[in-house]
């Protein structure tokens, strides 16, 4: 039996922010993408542009990318929020302020 392993796609530090990822797992534990994330954003990225280059170097050591779909989800202390993904299709919901907000994932792959 194979039992997924929830909490590798999750990385949280209280002083930073958090990411979180889903799609092909060993990809995502191979990257430790997350944690990527949250220290690119330590060091000054902004969400959006942490999960951007999170998924760019999956893509860059990864030539059958096309094959498998891999998304993040990032949010800072701020509140500002970021995600992307592979390929086309990756949406995530956002509530603020009373509302909800089905958002729609830039991906890297544009054929």
């Amino acid at each position: 039996m194979i039992l997924p392993l929830l909490v590798l796609g999750l990385f949280i530090d209280n002083a930073i922010g958090g990411a979180t990822a889903t799609g092909m797992g060993e990809e995502v534990i191979k990257t430790v993408g997350s944690f990527l994330i949250v220290e690119l954003m330590r060091n000054g990225l902004s969400p959006q542009a942490a999960c951007e280059e999170a998924v760019k170097r999956i893509v860059s050591k990864n030539k059958g990318h096309k094959d498998f779909q891999i998304a993040y989800i990032a949010i800072n202390k701020a509140g500002e929020t970021g995600s992307y993904c592979i390929h086309e299709g990756f949406t995530y919901m956002k509530y603020q302020d009373g509302k909800n907000e089905n958002i729609p994932s830039d991906f890297y792959y544009k054929p």
